[in-house]
């Protein structure tokens, strides 16, 4: 008779011994048997057109770069249709919005990738990014020319900035007419910092017969886009929409310029978003220069422009305090609504004008605050 074997004893975690026992073997989920069993991947039998439509939806939809991210991390068939020309066109400006701390070489290669696509997001980011901070003024300019081309409003008006300035180049450089007519163009397509510089040129005759009454039409239409643009976003106007100067008791007096929507520099509206294109100029030379991007060079005082200038005394200065200085006449009336309104003061007569037309901002006996040319 056999010796019997006796049971091994573990020792459990609640301090006494119970007999072990065998293990029983565990089939792997991803064995051809459970595949068989469960049946096949349902991704996999969606078309790979299906799929690279809802990649599209996704692309311009995304709120920010890690949107689309993830669905590079998701397997390798999500990977490889998410770098499809046709997904890497529709991208929004959002899901393109690389940080300048975040800069690099493989990040440059990603834009090029989705302007190879045919992204005009990409072409007017890369753009920017080239023309202002890697100092590559023809190949940058001509990426913004290529989104302008099929009618991409912030290409626009940015050419339209570069032809007011002459940035780039030299004094003589200036093109007037040609800013005037780019930015016609981007007013035209709604874009409200178009609309706003637009009314002013009108209004002072800059690079255009002077129209004061056709400029006042420009600037009530950007103001109500303006407006449009924060009520559409779900925001109440109650905490924030305020008149430009207090009503008038008398109502037999006829008084037209209470209403936000007639003052020259709009509704008291939170700022508006900065386009990530924008963000990335501010951040570059926040991170490398702090506020000045060297040589002399000033940044546009305004927050959400980030512009710099590409030689001394491009920008236009505030002649009221001498402080602040402006890439466009529409960044000087934002940032007076936004900021600069409670900080100018009058100083007395420097040496701080710079000859390249200068404006500055002064009163009227309406109380509204317009922008006029220095004489």
């Amino acid at each position: 008779m056999l010796p019997v074997r006796p049971a091994k004893r573990v020792f459990s975690g609640a301090g006494d011994f119970t007999p072990g026992r065998k293990r029983r073997r565990c089939v792997s989920s991803n064995s051809p048997a459970t595949e068989a069993k469960a049946g096949p991947d349902l991704l996999d039998s969606i078309p790979d057109d299906l799929v690279v439509s809802i990649l599209c939806r996704l692309a311009s939809t995304a709120r920010c770069p890690a949107d689309f991210i993830n669905v590079l991390m998701t397997c390798k068939r999500l990977s490889g249709l998410a770098t499809n020309s046709l997904v890497l066109s529709r991208l929004s400006p959002k899901a393109i919005a690389i940080k300048a701390q975040n800069w690099s070489e493989s990040a440059h290669r990603f834009l090029k990738r989705c302007v190879d696509a045919g992204s005009l997001e990409a072409c007017y980011t890369l753009g920017m990014i080239r023309f202002y901070c890697l100092q590559n003024r023809g190949n940058g300019a001509s990426l913004m020319a290529k989104a302008a081309v099929s009618s991409h409003a912030p290409a626009l008006y940015s050419l339209a900035v570069i032809q007011f300035n002459g940035s780039g180049g030299s004094k003589n450089d200036k093109d007037l007419r040609a800013g005037v007519a780019l930015c016609a163009r981007a007013a035209f397509l709604g874009h409200v910092d178009a609309l706003r510089e637009l009314g002013h040129c009108l209004q002072d005759g800059y690079g255009v017969p002077q129209n004061v009454s056709e400029g006042r039409r420009f600037l009530v239409q950007a103001n109500a886009r303006e407006l449009a643009a924060v009520l559409s976003s779900g925001m109440t106007a109650r905490s924030w929409l305020t008149l430009s100067q207090p009503q008038i008791p008398n109502s037999n007096q006829i008084h037209g310029h209470g209403c936000p929507l007639l003052s020259d520099f709009g509704c008291n509206v939170p700022a508006p978003e900065t386009h990530p294109a924008n963000r990335f100029l501010a951040d570059w030379f926040a991170v490398r220069g702090g506020d000045c991007p060297g040589d002399g060079l000033r940044l546009c005082s305004h927050a959400g422009c980030g512009r710099p200038e590409t030689r001394k005394h491009e920008f236009r200065r505030c002649s009221v305090c001498g402080v602040v200085n402006y890439c466009s006449r529409a960044c000087q009336a934002l940032d007076w609504k936004l900021r600069h309104k409670m900080d100018c003061s009058p100083v007395e007569q420097n040496d701080a004008g710079d000859g390249e037309g200068n404006v500055q901002i002064d009163g009227n006996v309406n109380g509204d605050n317009v922008l006029v040319p220095m004489s």
